[in-house]
């Protein structure tokens, strides 16, 4: 899907720490662009895990919800784990999660959202650094 769009943890965690909250970003995008959002388990880990208040935990787990949910399949790990072996041999040992995460996306079809410069290595992912302007 063009228009999936599965935003790494960095942008949540970066919205928070920035006092934004980036599912009104996220539904702007779903107005005026036609976008559609998804998450993972790995990405939600990451973000509520760092969530101090269990008010805005909870809005973000309401939010995660009600998201395109891309399960963590066999399939997914073994893909995790080509892409870390071919990765390696050329120098570039990326995190196990981001590994994991671009998996996902490939598997979706969905474009990464992110803000880190490492996923542009990954063969055939789709990557942004924001989304289009509102």
């Amino acid at each position: 899907m063009e228009n999936l769009i599965l935003p790494d943890s960095n942008v949540y965690i970066g919205a928070a720490r920035a006092g934004v909250d980036p599912f009104r970003e996220f539904a702007a995008g779903i107005d005026r662009h036609e976008l559609e959002f998804a998450t993972c388990g790995v990405v939600m880990l990451e973000v509520c895990r760092g969530l101090r208040d269990p008010g805005i935990l909870q809005r973000f787990r309401e939010r995660f919800a009600v998201m395109l949910f891309i399960p963590t399949t066999q399939q997914l790990w073994e893909h995790s784990v080509e892409l870390a072996w071919s990765l390696d041999r050329r120098g570039h040992v990326l995190p196990a999660p981001d590994l994991l995460l671009a998996a996902h996306a490939l598997h979706a079809g969905a474009t990464l959202l992110t803000r880190d410069a490492h996923f542009r290595l990954i063969p055939g992912l789709r990557v942004i650094d924001r989304l289009p302007p509102v």
